[in-house]
């Protein structure tokens, strides 16, 4: 059985990411619109050999569409999500409008797919790119040896931050070598060219960042209450791929060659660790691919029942478009269409 499909913010990197993947999908598809922006209507995306056009959010009834698939940022969804989910449609919102919200469940398949079905509002949450990646490499492992403490440091790319980001790191680089074209920090609080800025999102009382905030609440959500999250989220000139760098501190031993064997044999992970010169996966290497890579596990000689590991992933694919078509899959897979809208 098909349904109908809407990707709000069709024509934003995400948007078109989701459009791609789930034209491709195993989900059959009876429809699919692309929804924008008043600015975008009329505007032509392409949806498999399908060429769509975008219709305007403002004024499109959404009550014969079954799941709809949100990009368009954390204020718009705040506004449309609940209307859309009146409307019948079940919301799956890749902004972070509604992650920590108790009504709205935060979902990564590979890690708590069951929890699609704890909605209240209509509406399932996409967790942040960095955290989605670090929770399908740790859920095996606190499986196995349940996780006390997690430290990571990030090595995000820019288009974490949108496509405005990605411009500003290209005309950055230009500038360089062409000195007279002066381009100055906009999106950025430093040059992003050939650096790297320890601050992602605004800064808290605490002293971390949002985005380091994040990554602590919403570990604990999917995964578990009790683990401990600290992290520093660095932002790097790097277009798409985000990176991590993990020491994980565990309750009972597990070895280097044990965690191995278990993140192979793990949903969603692909497993890299030559102990060699490139036996290991760099972001440039994930772009365009569904898995999430693991590289460079060791054990920690500082640290008893503690292991170091590399974490590397299409933070457009896996960090925003893939984890929303998947949480769609396991909401068809369940046969919960109709059942989880606003007013079911």
């Amino acid at each position: 059985m098909g349904y109908t499909y809407a990707i709000v913010g069709a024509t934003g990197n995400v948007g078109t990411e989701m459009l791609e993947i789930l034209s491709g999908s195993n989900l059959e598809v009876d429809e699919c619109i692309a929804v924008a922006s008043r600015n975008s209507v009329g505007r032509e995306v392409s949806f498999g050999d399908k060429t769509l056009k975008c219709v305007d959010l403002e004024t499109y009834d959404f009550s014969g569409v079954d799941i709809v698939l949100m990009s368009a940022g954390g204020g718009v969804s705040k506004d449309w999500s609940p209307r859309i989910a009146k409307q019948g449609a079940l919301v799956i919102d890749n902004s972070s409008a509604w992650r920590m919200d108790p009504d709205v469940p935060l979902v990564v398949p590979e890690v708590n797919a069951d929890a699609v079905a704890q909605t209240k509002k209509g509406i399932i949450a996409n967790p942040n790119c960095s955290t989605i990646q670090m929770v399908v490499a740790l859920k095996p492992l606190h499986d196995a040896a349940k996780i006390k403490r997690v430290v990571v440091s990030t090595y995000q790319s820019v288009s974490g931050g949108g496509k405005k980001n990605m411009d500003e790191l290209w005309e950055q680089t230009k500038s360089v070598f062409h000195p007279q074209d002066t381009f100055p920090p906009v999106n950025f609080t430093k040059q992003i060219a050939f650096n790297v800025i320890p601050h992602i999102d605004v800064f808290m009382d605490s002293g971390d960042t949002k985005e380091e905030w994040k990554m602590k609440a919403e570990t604990m959500k999917i995964l578990d209450s009790n683990v401990k999250v600290t992290a520093t989220a660095v932002r790097v000139p790097v277009f798409v791929g985000h990176a991590e760098a993990l020491n994980i501190e565990f309750e009972n031993e597990l070895s280097a060659d044990a965690a191995r064997d278990i993140l192979r044999e793990s949903p969603g992970l692909m497993v890299v660790d030559k102990r060699e010169d490139g036996g290991y996966v760099t972001p440039i290497e994930c772009v365009g691919e569904y898995a999430t890579y693991v590289s460079r596990i060791r054990e920690d000689s500082t640290q008893d029942n503690t292991l170091n590991m590399w974490c590397v992933s299409d933070n457009l694919r896996k960090g925003a478009a893939l984890n929303a078509v998947q949480v769609a899959e396991a909401v068809v897979n369940r046969g919960l269409v109709g059942k989880l809208n606003a007013n079911a």
